[in-house]
């Protein structure tokens, strides 16, 4: 018997977790980085669409906690190892943190997609998360798909062919 696959979508500031045969998917990803985290052996991933780097800045009363590296990995973790997921098999693989526009400052402030990128990484250290590839930073914006069958994260950039990582 054949099993249908469906797609399981992460909005913007949003996470999700799929189990093989499904597959996961975000789009527009420019700034924003998609954190995709799986253990290959049970065939389970988590995605997070991340959009900024510290959730310590908002001054919201309200947190969207999955709209914040620091925040909606740990999230993404606890959610993965909730559904089997085993901690020493995890691993990581990232896309985005695109610089979408020119800036003429040198504040760091306006580096929002380098900065998601260097909050992903550090976040991920600190949970001893290897990262297995990446595509990040340039000016293009990106949609991802994950595969949790195979471990294969597919990436399109509106000006570059498919790319596989």
């Amino acid at each position: 018997m054949t099993q249908t696959k469906k797609v399981i979508k992460v909005g913007i500031a949003d996470l999700n977790i799929a189990k093989s045969p499904d597959v996961i998917r975000t789009s527009g990803l420019g700034s924003c980085v998609g954190v995709v985290v799986y253990d290959l052996n049970e065939q389970i991933a988590g995605m997070s669409h991340i959009m900024l780097p510290d959730s310590q800045v908002t001054k919201q009363t309200v947190m969207n906690e999955y709209k914040y590296a620091d925040t909606a990995i740990d999230i993404l973790i606890e959610k993965l190892l909730a559904q089997h997921a085993r901690k020493l098999l995890l691993k990581a693989k990232i896309a985005g943190g695109a610089q979408m526009f020119q800036m003429n400052s040198s504040s760091d402030v306006m580096r929002i997609g380098p900065r998601n990128v260097d909050a992903v990484i550090d976040r991920l250290k600190q949970h001893q998360i290897p990262i297995i590839a990446s595509d990040v930073g340039g000016s293009n914006g990106r949609t991802i798909e994950f595969d949790p069958s195979t471990g294969e994260l597919h990436i399109r950039t509106v000006s570059k062919d498919e790319k596989i990582i």
